[in-house]
């Protein structure tokens, strides 16, 4: 039987592997900057307090890397939200199922009227999110949703719940290109904490999402972690290893990670854990250089001047122009969001921001059609 990330990192301790960071040197990170390819051990280095001192070689090193694998250009991409319904209760998420909000989930019409504000704004590019209602948005509702949009967009990506390999072979069949999967915190005892009811409490089946997918034939897996929850380095540094695991194991699959910041939502749930735009550098340019081969996505949850400075410096995706509730974009109602947007220019000025740049913007994936 096939070894899972689960059976890799069930005996190593939460607390030994925060130890390790902190304890790494200077010459440890020297060290992790001259080699070409990088261990788990040279991750914990960059990322490590003694690492901050070198954010301006990272940074070079970022852009030269980005630069040489993905060439001057921005993907954008742009959210589609189907529903807000959630049997789900994760204490910081705006869909919980305890918040008192309007709850909706698109019929045909609706979903064809985002999909034509979607397309005047230039995209061939789209993701598709639902919170977690197996009645109402379950498999059957996605699969019909892709088949909705596959004569409109070039790539139909997907940010929904875990599904069964079997699921994921019906939605790839219909035409999905992706799917992006959180883990939220890989803290598995603080886990339960963040997700005490629904499907999403069960840690071990959300951490094996991704190699279901890999296992499915999915083209794209996206991973990560929120970042407010559990100490960041450490929660990073197990990504970094989930990521080496699923390149190492399903090396056929392409990956993207990201690295999602705690935002106001409905319920007022507050971080316990917060970062600031140094430390959140420190975490991208940490993975460019563990991983060259990695995209890289920044959202619309980080500030207009976040954003603007990290075209050039590792970040290979960013969406423009989102809404984040269901209907949002022919129809905005802040009372049905996820989480409030921090970057809400339009896709005409995030698209000559990013030109003023030296970068171009591309509106489809092409990584799927060259494929």
């Amino acid at each position: 039987m096939k070894t899972t990330f689960y059976d890799t990192i069930k005996s190593i301790d939460w607390n030994d592997v925060t130890e390790s960071i902190y304890a790494k040197t200077e010459n440890d990170v020297v060290r992790a900057l001259s080699k070409k390819r990088l261990d788990i051990e040279d991750f914990k280095a960059l990322i490590s307090p003694k690492g901050e001192k070198y954010l301006e070689h990272m940074a070079q090193m970022s852009r030269n890397i980005t630069q040489k694998r993905f060439g001057k250009v921005m993907q954008f991409y742009i959210p589609m939200y189907l529903s807000n319904e959630c049997s789900n209760h994760c204490i910081y998420c705006g869909f919980n199922h305890n918040n008192e909000m309007c709850r909706v989930t698109l019929n045909d019409e609706q979903i064809l009227e985002e999909i034509k504000v979607i397309k005047a704004m230039g995209y061939d590019n789209v993701l598709l999110l639902t919170g977690e209602n197996h009645k109402n948005a379950g498999v059957s509702y996605i699969e019909h949703a892709i088949e909705l949009c596959r004569p409109y967009f070039s790539a139909i990506n997907l940010e929904v719940f875990p599904m069964k390999k079997d699921e994921y072979e019906r939605l790839i069949k219909a035409g999905a290109n992706s799917v992006y999967v959180y883990q939220e915190t890989y803290h598995e005892n603080r886990y339960k904490h963040y997700h005490p009811k629904g499907m999403k409490s069960n840690y071990e089946y959300r951490l094996a999402t991704p190699e279901r997918l890999a296992q499915a034939g999915m083209h794209r897996v996206g991973m990560g972690a929120l970042i407010g929850l559990e100490e960041w380095r450490t929660e990073m540094t197990y990504l970094a290893m989930h990521l080496r695991f699923m390149t190492k194991n399903y090396w056929k699959t392409k990956y993207s990670i990201s690295f999602p910041r705690m935002r106001p939502a409905a319920g007022g749930y507050q971080a316990a854990y917060c970062i600031n735009e140094k430390e959140f550098a420190q975490i991208i340019w940490a993975f460019r250089l563990f991983d060259n081969d990695v995209e890289i996505t920044m959202s619309t949850r980080e500030t207009q001047q976040m954003r603007n400075r990290f075209v050039s410096l590792g970040i290979t995706s960013m969406s423009a122009g989102s809404r984040t509730e269901p209907g949002g974009y022919s129809n905005p109602d802040i009372e049905k969001e996820q989480f409030h947007v921090n970057d809400d220019r339009s896709v005409e000025q995030m698209e000559r921001m990013v030109r003023s740049q030296g970068y171009d913007v591309i509106f489809k994936d092409w990584d799927k059609i060259l494929n």
